[in-house]
């Protein structure tokens, strides 16, 4: 990795988004890197648009903004699709991973991304709720994101996940998170 990456997250308040990010954060550590993440509230409620936004470099990062250009964007809620362009400002490499149960053409035509951007899709909701018991798309979002950029290994990615709820949840939880970022690793899907 030569140069930085940077990613966006879309989603709303309470489904996990900025955990996510701090989570690839922690998993990037782990394997070296230099990482930023942090998030960018609006009305700090549940159910309110949020974005949070990781940097991931081999060199020192020395900037401190959000992300206007990102390499990578994370859409956790597909409602937001709706009413905010979450691909505003991405390069024509750009990667878009949305947690939907449509498929990623549909997707690539509603957001209009271009023949050159890169558009996958992953139930993560639907998978959280198999695996989790609750709409919590945020570990089944980072094994999707891991599969497409390789951006850490599955291996140190799960580690991190077990080590940032192990304190905090059950067994139970921490098994059905591990169990949806294996699934988001196997099951997303390119358009």
């Amino acid at each position: 990795m030569s140069k930085t990456i940077e990613i966006r997250w879309h989603g709303r308040g309470g489904q996990g988004t900025v955990t996510a990010a701090k989570v690839l954060a922690d998993a990037c550590l782990s394997t070296g890197k230099n990482v930023q993440a942090f998030p960018e509230y609006g009305p700090e409620r549940a159910g309110a648009p949020l974005r949070a936004y990781n940097r991931i470099s081999e060199k020192e990062l020395r900037v401190h903004c959000p992300v206007l250009r990102p390499d990578i964007i994370m859409v956790a809620d597909p409602t937001l699709l709706d009413s905010i362009n979450v691909l505003e400002g991405a390069p024509d490499n750009a990667v878009l991973i949305v947690n939907t149960g449509k498929e990623a053409k549909e997707i690539r035509k509603k957001t209009k991304a271009k023949d050159s951007q890169k558009v996958l899709a992953i139930d993560a909701t639907n998978i959280s709720l198999e695996t989790i018991g609750r709409n919590l798309p945020n570990a089944c979002m980072l094994g999707a994101l891991t599969k497409v950029t390789e951006i850490v290994p599955m291996d140190t990615l799960l580690e991190d996940i077990k080590g940032s709820f192990g304190s905090k949840f059950s067994d139970k939880i921490i098994t059905g998170n591990l169990d949806a970022a294996k699934r988001g690793f196997e099951e997303v899907k390119e358009g």
